[in-house]
């Protein structure tokens, strides 16, 4: 290892010794706790009943569920925060503590280009951003899957699953690391670069959980009449349920007609014309697909960024160079100047 990448080390090696530390001491953590809920469901005999269907609810399914959720959502919420801790602590600091501290100029004139300079010390922070994340995603697949979509347990639509499991985390991760870089390039002050940083990370997630639903369509599960209706299981309720007519046409629940049951329900729905009832579902398979969307808009969004800060740098390194070469020719002059006499 020597030039820039030997300096993107030395700079930055004591947030990858930390880094590794703390997931190191997470692993260990996590292990251990996994293998606790293991031995509560060999012990205790956990039934996986997966999502809400009823019937096989058991003492020991509830005594498992109640000693691991809490954990394992201890484990997501790490997973959920980890793009904005490196977003602020790493990215933000990266090249704003530079510009801050006056020694960009410097390292732009020591012949090394701006993006070459720039590379070693963004591509070292990318690399330990992915292996961070990606960790931590598989720790908590890994944790999670024995009670995953169980009874009252964590669904995959959850955020603390959703957020720190599959690819999608670790483009978010991605994602931070360039949203901090760039704000810190441009705010070029690094506490004032943490804060924006961690607003702006903040905004993107909640606007990808508002925007996820309309990403794709739902599936529409239709009862006929008064057959008893598909459980939701471990899909994910879209709360748009109601009645149909023969031709097809939707009638929200809210509508305040056919509230009751039995008898009843049959006499109101033969009333107003209603032949079945709909609920609209995210199924469990779609975790994928909306993975798979938020994955390609985080990494468009970081290599927008990245692109952003590569042009940026251009303009400041041909002044420091144009700088650093008038300054180197102002002694040969005055020694010019000496030797004839003047």
């Amino acid at each position: 290892m020597k030039g820039v990448l030997w300096l993107a080390w030395r700079q930055q090696r004591a947030m990858i010794t930390t880094g590794l530390v703390l997931l190191a001491g997470v692993a260990a953590w996590a292990a251990y706790t996994r293998s606790e809920m293991t031995t509560l469901i060999d012990d205790y005999g956990f039934v996986p009943c997966k999502g809400w269907n009823g019937g096989c609810e058991s003492l020991g399914s509830f005594l498992v569920l109640d000693a691991s959720t809490g954990p394992i959502r201890t484990l997501g919420t790490l997973g959920l925060a980890l793009p904005a801790l490196i977003g602020v602590f790493w990215g933000a600091p990266l090249l704003g503590r530079e510009l801050e501290s006056g020694t960009l100029k410097l390292a732009l004139t020591q012949g090394v280009s701006g993006r070459r300079w720039f590379a070693a010390r963004f591509g070292l922070a990318a690399l330990f951003a992915v292996l961070a994340s990606g960790i931590v995603a598989a720790l908590v697949a890994w944790w999670w899957a024995p009670v995953s979509n169980t009874l009252d347990g964590l669904y995959w639509y959850d955020a603390y699953i959703y957020n720190a499991t599959g690819p999608a985390s670790v483009a978010c991760a991605l994602f931070g690391l360039a949203a901090g870089t760039a704000i810190g390039l441009l705010v070029r002050r690094t506490l004032p670069a943490m804060a924006v940083t961690f607003a702006a990370i903040g905004t993107a997630g909640l606007l990808a959980r508002a925007l996820r639903t309309g990403w794709i369509a739902p599936e529409t599960r239709i009862t006929p009449g008064m057959t008893p209706k598909t459980p939701v299981g471990s899909a994910w309720s879209t709360g748009e349920f109601g009645y149909l007519t023969s031709d097809g046409r939707e009638h929200d629940i809210n509508t305040p007609v056919c509230q009751t049951s039995g008898e009843e329900l049959r006499q109101c729905m033969a009333e107003h014309g209603f032949v079945a009832r709909y609920h609209k579902v995210y199924p469990s398979s779609d975790f994928w697909t909306f993975q798979w969307i938020e994955t390609a808009l985080y990494l468009g969004l970081a290599t927008v960024l990245v692109a952003l800060v590569l042009y940026v740098l251009r303009r400041p390194a041909a002044t420091a160079r144009a700088a650093a070469t008038t300054t180197a020719a102002r002694p040969a002059t005055a020694t010019t100047r000496t030797a004839a006499g003047v």
